[in-house]
């Protein structure tokens, strides 16, 4: 059995699955034995065949519709039995060492069995100098960023906390996966590896950024765009259902205030792009989901023994304002 299964995601990546997979398979020596499954979300751009062609020692799932990323994730850990996982977006290009040093990370510093996610150092596609994304922050004004987005990689040197790993290139702890559950399927894309990370923290995991495991990264391959309709409403939907989910009732109240800051200078934002309308469709669609009993569902439960890991993510939440 291999020590790492690579789950790759893809919907019609036929302009980059080759780069992607070509450098996956050419890793240093002293990478762990790893395998790489590819979930198609009912491409039909031809790049299954490509796959079949050029990789046939990649394992494929082809789905018959589009079912979102988070779903076609789950189908990829379900169908592995690998005790670390690798999700990889299809539009990346990896560094020889990028596997072999995100396995490092993750036993580092005699502290294993507490780090469940370890985040890449994602490059931007045209300068490779400059970061795109380095773990996400989160903030009380319920706004996730990419930390680090457009600065210079060299500022992004060190390996540290992060509130969650960006599922764009990411190392998972099976063990812990098993505990607190898979993707949530709710949010179908966009701040499920957030919310993946949210409630990791909750149960007293850690988070690690890790800058020696590099990609290249073109960014929305798959959407379009950095801001298109689609992407703006699915994206506001799922900020709300975010906060709905992880934070215990106490935390609500009081950071009722922030959030509708943050809601407002985000409806400020999309208004000067023309989606203003688009982007509260989308905050009310995140209530519908919250009221909803699927929603509903996959509320994480408050309890005595997470209050003080929920007051440490609460401090957290005020901190990270000052990356902004």
């Amino acid at each position: 059995m291999a020590t790492i299964t690579v789950v790759i995601p893809n919907y019609k990546g036929i302009k980059f699955i080759d780069g992607c997979l070509s450098s996956l398979y050419d890793q240093v020596e002293g990478t762990p034995d790893f395998e790489v499954l590819v979930v198609d979300n009912a491409s039909g751009d031809g790049s299954v065949e490509l796959i079949r062609e050029k990789f046939p020692q990649t394992r494929l799932i082809c789905l018959e519709e589009n079912t979102g990323f988070c779903h076609a994730v789950n189908v990829g850990i379900q169908n592995s039995e690998s005790p670390f996982v690798l999700l990889l977006n299809n539009d990346v290009k990896v560094f020889p060492d990028f596997v072999k040093n995100l396995y490092l990370a993750m036993g580092r510093d005699g502290r294993r069995e507490k780090v469940f996610s370890v985040s890449a150092a994602m490059l931007t596609w045209d300068d490779p100098k400059i970061m795109d994304d380095a773990g996400d922050v989160y903030t009380v004004f319920g706004w996730a960023l990419g930390r680090g987005k457009g600065k210079p990689y060299a500022r992004y040197g060190r390996r540290q906390k992060v509130f969650s790993a960006c599922g764009g290139a990411a190392l998972y702890r099976r063990s812990v996966l098993d505990k607190i559950g898979l993707f949530d399927e709710n949010h179908f894309a966009y701040l499920e590896d957030l919310d993946l990370g949210y409630r990791a923290k909750i149960h007293g995991y850690e988070n690690l950024y890790e800058p020696g495991a590099r990609v290249i990264h073109y960014g929305s391959a798959s959407s379009g765009s950095k801001y298109n309709a689609w992407k703006t409403r699915r994206a506001a939907a799922n900020s709300v259902y975010v906060l709905y989910k992880n934070v215990p009732p106490y935390f609500k109240i009081l950071n009722a205030p922030f959030w509708l800051a943050g809601f407002f200078i985000k409806f400020l934002f999309f208004v000067k792009k023309g989606m203003g309308g688009l982007y509260v469709k989308g905050l009310m669609d995140g209530v519908k989901l919250c009221a909803s009993p699927e929603g509903k569902r996959h509320k994480v439960p408050g309890s005595v023994r997470s209050f003080r890991r929920e007051l440490r993510i609460e401090a957290e939440l005020f901190l990270n304002l000052l990356h902004r």
